[in-house]
This record gives structure tokens, C-alpha cells and sequence, in this order.
């Protein structure tokens, strides 16, 4: 017996839906694909991040004020450092030579695999907070600045100035010299520039509009990592979360040569958050004339004399932008002097001891 009409019609409109989920799964199947994987430094980072959300929420939250009231107030030097600190002899003398003790904290932020023990002596010794691996043209360094900060606001509640600096970093002036300097502002310093060569290829490292709409690149700024924060901003910094979202993203591979988040990062907020409330200025002098591949010159030994560090001590630091200073007159009548100065090569350190008491540490 063949089928009728009706029999094959009702078998066709039986199979029918069948064809239709068929064909969509396969449709779906076929053009859409996962996203490519994150580089694992960058899932590394993720983790290091879920460990400090914690660390940086407590530290907000400190009292803004240094507390008790009435008591001196404290610098923080951190240093950010991936080994030994080569200038420790010129800091111990500085650090010594103070006409009043405990009016400042030390804190380290190192390579983890380390062994703290053998390589921190001295003024130094059991300075390190808990760190993390810092890599180039990443967000690490910024991440790594961070919690220096939330550590030192942690830590003593009579911290009020916070300056990074470098294991290539020295003193240019006395330790009295420097705290009176920093304790007379009421103001971070921290270079902030706006028209910047390479600007817009920073801004789009991570993809031409991964930063928006938080970070727009008309707000984007540039400047040294090297700062001197103040209690208000320390708190500032370690409580965001907004801009952090966007700068702790990892630059796309074609653009790691353009990827500096620690010198992006700070400017950018401090310039949205606070602007009159900065010195658009690092108070950290290198020399960028003679600089080679996105890093200033080292001092050799050879460079060190009375007169090279009375040189220093002379010049002043760049404020921002011209066009901005010439309307800030806050800016423009400032005469601020260079506090410290890098990068010097190990090898001068003989060289910077033998002058320390005669020269740097003299006012």
C-alpha cells in the first residue's frame, strides 16, 4: 500500500521542528567562539588582585586625619625594589643624621623569592611588606605602589607624607631638610602632564576604547611614578576602584612598548579627583636628555662631586604644562627643590659616602 498525500503532508510536519533545532545548533555552533585566553601573567595578577581587595578596603577606611592629635607627624618612604637596595650606606647616614628620632617609617616593597634576611641590614632590616612579583609593562608596578601605601596608612596613623622611590633613588638634602620641606605642604607632589608625546598610544594600549567610558583621553595623563602623596590622596588611591578597573587591564601584546600604568594611573585619578589639591611636580630628579629605551640616565661614579650635587640642588622641577601653569598661579609661584634624584649606579656609592657629611647631608 503507498503512502497517501495526507500520510506524507503529516510526516513532514512532524519532522519539521526537528529540521529547525537542527539547524539552529549547528548555526550557533559555527559562529560563536569562546574569547581568547588572558595571557598568564595576566591571570596570575587576577589572583594577586582578589588578595589585596581586603588590604585595600581596611586601608581606606583609616582615620584621615594623623592620629593621636597633637603628635609629630611621620614621612613613609617605600621603596620598590626587585633586589638589594646598592645605596644603603647613603641612606643609613641619612636616616641617622636626624636631629629628632621617629619621625619616619620604612617600607619595602621586594621580590618575594628573596631572602629579606641577608640582603635588608641595618635601618632596613624588617622593613618588607608583604609583596608580590613586579614586571615591566604591566600593572604590577602601579599594584605593587598601592600596597605600599595601604601598608604604611595601615600601620602608623601618624604617617602623613608618602614618597616612592627606587633603589637607584638618593637623598639630595639633610633628612630635617626634607621633612621640614614636606611637612610646610599642604599638597601631594606628583608630575601631572596632559599633552604628552605618545599619549593616545598609552591611552589605547589595552584597545582603542577599553577605557571608557571611565578614562576618557581628553582627562588621560602622564608623569613620573616617583611621588610624594599626601595622608588624603594615600586614601584616595587605595580606595578606588573605578579607574583601577580600567588600568589594571593588561595591554594588548602589540602595544607593550606603550604600556607605563604606573606612570598613567596616578596622574590620571589624582588630576580627576583632586587637581588643585597637587603639585603638578615629582620632586625626584633624572636626567630623560640623555635617557635610552624608555629609561633616564645613570649616574656613574665617575659624574660624582660637590659640584654635581650642588648642581642638582639647583635646578627645579617642570610644573605640568605650560598652558596649564600659566593660569595657576599656585603653580607658578612655586619654587620647590628636587628632594632626591636617580638613577645612579651602584658603583657611586663609595663615591656619594665620601661626600654624604660634607655635601648632601649639609644644608
Amino acid at each position: 500500500m503507498s503512502p497517501t498525500p495526507l500520510t506524507l503532508l503529516c510526516a513532514l510536519l512532524l519532522t519539521l521542528p526537528l529540521a529547525i533545532v537542527f539547524t539552529i545548533n549547528i548555526d550557533i555552533t559555527t559562529t560563536v567562539s569562546p574569547p581568547p585566553p588572558l595571557p598568564k601573567h595576566s591571570n596570575r595578577f587576577m589572583e594577586e588582585e582578589m588578595d589585596d581587595i581586603s588590604l585595600f578596603h581596611l586601608a581606606s577606611r583609616v582615620n584621615p586625619n594623623p592620629s593621636p592629635a597633637g603628635a609629630p607627624m611621620k614621612l613613609a618612604f617605600m621603596f620598590l625594589t626587585t633586589g638589594p637596595l646598592p645605596f644603603t650606606p647613603l641612606w643609613e647616614l641619612y636616616f641617622n643624621r636626624t636631629r629628632t628620632k621617629h619621625l619616619y617609617n620604612i617600607y619595602i616593597h621586594a621580590d618575594p623569592n628573596l631572602r629579606y634576611d641577608q640582603i635588608f641590614q641595618g635601618v632596613f632590616s624588617n622593613r618588607t611588606i608583604p609583596s608580590k612579583p613586579t614586571r615591566r609593562n604591566t600593572p604590577t608596578l602601579a599594584a605593587a605602589h598601592r600596597r605600599l601605601l595601604a601598608r604604611a596608612l595601615l600601620h602608623d596613623p601618624s604617617n602623613y607624607m608618602f614618597a616612592l622611590l627606587s633603589p637607584s633613588c638618593i637623598p639630595l638634602h639633610s633628612f630635617d631638610f626634607t621633612y621640614e620641606t614636606l611637612m610646610n605642604s599642604k599638597k601631594s607632589f606628583i608630575e601631572i602632564l596632559e599633552n604628552e608625546v605618545g599619549a593616545w598610544g598609552r591611552w589605547a594600549a589595552r584597545g582603542e576604547t577599553v577605557m571608557l567610558p571611565e578614562v576618557e583621553f581628553q582627562r588621560f595623563r602622564i608623569g613620573s611614578q616617583f611621588s610624594v602623596l599626601t595622608r588624603h590622596h594615600a586614601r584616595v588611591v587605595v580606595g578606588d576602584t573605578r579607574l583601577w578597573s580600567k588600568f589594571k587591564l593588561p595591554c594588548l601584546r602589540e602595544n607593550i612598548d606603550r604600556c607605563y600604568p604606573e606612570e598613567n594611573y596616578f596622574p590620571t585619578l589624582l588630576s580627576m579627583v583632586d587637581r588643585r589639591g597637587c603639585v603638578p611636580a615629582t620632586l625626584t630628579y633624572v636626567d630623560w636628555r640623555r635617557g635610552h629605551r624608555g629609561h633616564p640616565y645613570t649616574f656613574p661614579a665617575s659624574d660624582v662631586s660637590p659640584e654635581f650635587i650642588r648642581k642638582l640642588r639647583r635646578r627645579r622641577p617642570r610644573y605640568g604644562d605650560e598652558e596649564i601653569n600659566g593660569s595657576d598661579t599656585s603653580v607658578i609661584q612655586r619654587n620647590d627643590p628636587f628632594l632626591f634624584a636617580r638613577k645612579f649606579g651602584a658603583d657611586a656609592v663609595g663615591a656619594l659616602v665620601e661626600i654624604a657629611d660634607d655635601v648632601v647631608l649639609r644644608e
